[in-house]
């Protein structure tokens, strides 16, 4: 467990933290013991990473198999054009210790699947969900529900994007189970139906708001302040500058 001891250089660094009094030295110390598991370091994952470590979570692991390329750099933003051609999971590693060397990253260069989501996900506290395909996603929420972690979870494309926080394995002030990512997509959508961000294109900066939306919600569920996404889903049009609420319940 990391030491949640706060050392003089880092009370200057998280000072605006600490002054608020929903976080204040002990919700910093949460922070700073928390262990958070990333998965994509890419539209999504960049945000959440950059402002995670920014803000003082001690582990940050990552989890993406692919290569920086070129066009990844218009929304990717923890990536640049000397790290083209590397991991990502290496460049936005360079990238975190450059904001914060206080951080601990730890390196998962593989493709999440139902099979070793499990096993991944129990070494962290919580986890938040950058992935871009339906079958990650289900496994993912798959394994946090069945290993108690609370995730996470958005998604976009175009101009819009939705965010929300899963913890399937409590119950509401109701009672009542909390939803799960299935409760939300029975099933995920036709083959075909849902065009990828190559296909359909994305404003790159939809996934800045989005990630950092990401980013909030789990410096919330660490510090335990504030009321989580939970049951409700976040829905973000950024044409219009809205942002709409829908609630949904276990079925």
């Amino acid at each position: 467990m990391t030491d949640a001891a706060l050392t003089d250089e880092e009370l200057e660094r998280y000072a605006r933290h600490i002054v608020l009094p929903e976080i204040g030295g002990a919700g910093q110390q949460k922070l700073k013991r928390a262990r958070v598991l990333v998965i994509g370091a890419g539209g999504l994952g960049a945000p959440v990473l950059e402002y995670l470590a920014a803000a003082g979570v001690g582990t940050l692991g990552i989890v993406d198999d692919d290569d920086v390329s070129l066009s990844n750099l218009q929304r990717q933003v923890i990536h640049g054009s000397d790290t083209i051609g590397m991991a990502k999971t290496d460049s936005a590693r360079e990238a975190i210790m450059r904001i914060n060397p206080n951080v601990k990253v730890e390196l998962h260069r593989l493709r999440l699947t139902a099979e070793n989501a499990p096993a991944l996900v129990a070494r962290y506290d919580v986890v938040v969900d950058g992935s871009d395909n339906f079958e990650t996603r289900y496994a993912l929420a798959d394994a946090c529900a069945l290993e108690s972690k609370p995730l996470v979870t958005a998604a976009v494309g175009r101009f819009d994007g939705s965010v929300t926080v899963l913890k399937p394995f409590e119950t509401g002030a109701d009672g009542k189970r909390n939803p799960s990512y299935r409760d939300l997509f029975p099933e995920a959508p036709p083959e075909g139906l849902v065009p990828s961000c190559a296909v359909a294109g994305i404003v790159g900066a939809l996934t800045g708001v989005v990630g950092t939306l990401e980013a909030m919600e789990a410096i919330k569920l660490i510090a335990g302040i504030g009321e989580p996404l939970v049951g409700r889903l976040l829905l973000y049009d950024g044409l219009t500058a809205r942002f709409d609420t829908v609630r949904y319940k276990a079925v």
